[in-house]
C-alpha cells in the first residue's frame, strides 16, 4: 500500500509540475545602464498550442522593476502581487523583497502549492526566485528560465562576450534561437526595459 502511493506522488512529480515550469522561455539581460526582459507567447498543453499571444512578462512598481513567469498563469498572477507588495514593504528593494516572498513561499500553507519559477530585475540585480526558498543571480548579467532557457541563456551569453550589441538586440536575438529550438517557445515576444 506505502509503496503504490509513493509511485502515485512520484508520477505527479514527474510530469505535472516539469511540464508547467518548462514550458515557455524567459530571458533577462542587463548590459551598461540597460535592463531587459522578454518572454515569449505561447502557452501549451501537453501536445497542443493553446494561445500565442500570451504575456509573461511585465513591469511592476511603476516600472522600476520587470518580472517575468515560467509556470502556471494563475499561480504566476498570485506572485507578482506578493512581490509587488514585497517591493512596496521594503521601500522598492528587490534583494529583501525576493528574499521576504522566498521564505514565505516556502513556509505559507497556501503559497507552498503555487506552481512557477518568478525572475525579477531592476537596475542592478537579476534574480531568479522559487518556492523552496531560493534566490539566485547570476553571475552575468544574463538569465533565464523555461524549456528554453538553456538556448536563450547560451546565445544571449556568446552575444554579450563577442559583441557590442544593445542589451535589446541581444535578446530579440537569443529568443529568436530559443523560438527555433523549443517546441514550447513561439517568436511572439513581450519585451521590456528598464532603462537608467
Amino acid at each position: 500500500m506505502m509503496h503504490t502511493r509513493v509511485q502515485k506522488n512520484s508520477r505527479r512529480d514527474e510530469n505535472m509540475p516539469i511540464e508547467k515550469f518548462r514550458s515557455t522561455t524567459i530571458l533577462a539581460v542587463r548590459r551598461g545602464a540597460d535592463t531587459v526582459m522578454a518572454g515569449d507567447g505561447q502557452v501549451s498543453m501537453n501536445q497542443i498550442v493553446l494561445k500565442h499571444t500570451a504575456k509573461k512578462v511585465r513591469t511592476l512598481l511603476d516600472g522600476k522593476v520587470l518580472a517575468g513567469f515560467a509556470g502556471s498563469t494563475a499561480d504566476a498572477l498570485t506572485l507578482f502581487e506578493k512581490f509587488e507588495a514585497k517591493l512596496k514593504e521594503y521601500s522598492g528593494g528587490l534583494v529583501r523583497a525576493a528574499v521576504e516572498l522566498a521564505k514565505d513561499w516556502r513556509t505559507d500553507k497556501m503559497l507552498r502549492r503555487l506552481e512557477a519559477l518568478l525572475m525579477v530585475a531592476d537596475f542592478e540585480k537579476i534574480l531568479l526566485i522559487s518556492g523552496t526558498g531560493d534566490v539566485i543571480e547570476p553571475d552575468s548579467g544574463v538569465m533565464a528560465i523555461g524549456s528554453g532557457g538553456p538556448y536563450a541563456q547560451s546565445a544571449a551569453t556568446a552575444l554579450m562576450s563577442h559583441t557590442e550589441m544593445s542589451a535589446e538586440d541581444i535578446v530579440k536575438h537569443s529568443m529568436a534561437v530559443a523560438a527555433d529550438l523549443c517546441i514550447y517557445t513561439n517568436g511572439e515576444l513581450t519585451m521590456e526595459k528598464l532603462q537608467a
